[in-house]
C-alpha cells in the first residue's frame, strides 16, 4: 500500500476536522491546480480514506480513527527504523514512560523482545502491542480515552504520571519549529507529554523527516529540552546546531548515517 503524501495527510485531517473538504478550497490553500487536488482525492477515496462527492470529499461514516490510520500509513518503513534505532538507546531492566504517536508505537514493536522492562504508557496501542510479552510490566495511565488514536489524556492522566520517576521517556510530536520548539495539536496531549519529559531521567524524541515540514499551535518544549533525538534523515542546519550546541545525540538509522557520512567525506 502507498504510503500517503504530507498533503494527503493533511486533506485527511483537514476532512475530520470539518466534516468535508472541497477541491476549490483545497486547490487554494494548497497553491497547487485542482487536477492535482482530485488525484490526490480520488487516491484517498480508492484505500477507503475518504469518500468522494462531487466537488470534493468527506471521512467515511462512523470512521473516527481516519486521521490516525491515515498518520500509520506514512513513511512506515521510515518510522519502523526509528523505532529499532530508539530502542537501541534503551538497556534491559529499564522503566520508560511512552507518549501517543505512530512513531513511539513503532518503539514499542522493536521493545517486544527485550526484558525486565517497566513500560508507563497514555497509549492504548502501545499496550496492546507490549501486550502478551511477560518478561515487561505493562501499565496503562488512567485519564479520559480519546477514541480518535487511543491516547489517555487529561489532568488524571498527569497527576497519575507524576508518582514515577523513570529511566526514559520515549516522546514524538506533530511538528518541529526550526527555532527547536517541539509542538503538537492537543494542549491535553501536550500537558501529558511535559509532564513525561520532567518524570525522566533521559528524554528521546522520535520523529520523522516530515516533522521538520509541519506546524502545529501548542507548544510541548524545546529540542534542548532533550538528550536524544532519532529520526530518518540528516536534520536541517538550524535543527543540527541547536542539538550540537545542547548536546543532544542526533541518530539515524544505519544506512542514512552511512550516507550522511559519506556526503562529509568521512
Amino acid at each position: 500500500m502507498t504510503p500517503l503524501s504530507p498533503r494527503q495527510l493533511r486533506i485527511v485531517e483537514l476532512a475530520k476536522m470539518q466534516g468535508r473538504v472541497d477541491v476549490d478550497d483545497l486547490a487554494v490553500s494548497f497553491n497547487v491546480t485542482k487536477q492535482t487536488i482530485r488525484r490526490d482525492l480520488n487516491e484517498l477515496c480508492d484505500t477507503g480514506v475518504l469518500n468522494r462527492f462531487h466537488g470534493g470529499a468527506v471521512p467515511p461514516s462512523g470512521a473516527v480513527n481516519v486521521a490516525y490510520e491515515a498518520r500509520r500509513r506514512s513513511a512506515p518503513e521510515e518510522k519502523s527504523s526509528i523505532g529499532t534505532v530508539a530502542a537501541s538507546l534503551v538497556p534491559d531492566g529499564a522503566s520508560i514512560l511512552i507518549n501517543i504517536g505512530t512513531t513511539t508505537e513503532q518503539v514499542a514493536m522493536a521493545l517486544r523482545q527485550r526484558q525486565g522492562l517497566m513500560v508507563i504508557t497514555n497509549n492504548i496501542n502501545v499496550a496492546n502491542i507490549l501486550q502478551g510479552y511477560a518478561d515487561n510490566q505493562i501499565i496503562i495511565a488512567s485519564g479520559v480515552l480519546r477514541h480518535s488514536d487511543g491516547g489517555i489524556v487529561g489532568e488524571q492522566t498527569v497527576e497519575f504520571i507524576r508518582q514515577f520517576k523513570v529511566d526514559y521517556a520515549i516522546i514524538g510530536a506533530s511538528a518541529i519549529d526550526a527555532d527547536g520548539s517541539l509542538l503538537d495539536y492537543d494542549y491535553r496531549e501536550v500537558s501529558v507529554a511535559r509532564t513525561i519529559i520532567e518524570c525522566a531521567r533521559k528524554s528521546i524524541l522520535v520523529a520523522d523527516a516530515s516533522k521538520f515540514e509541519r506546524t502545529a499551535p501548542v507548544r510541548i518544549g524545546h529540542l534542548s529540552d532533550l538528550d536524544h533525538f532519532v529520526t530518518d534523515s540528516k536534520p536541517p542546519t538550524k535543527i543540527r546546531k541547536i542539538c550540537e550546541d545542547a548536546k543532544v545525540g542526533v541518530h539515524l538509522p544505519p544506512r542514512v548515517a552511512g550516507r550522511v557520512g559519506q556526503a562529509s567525506g568521512n
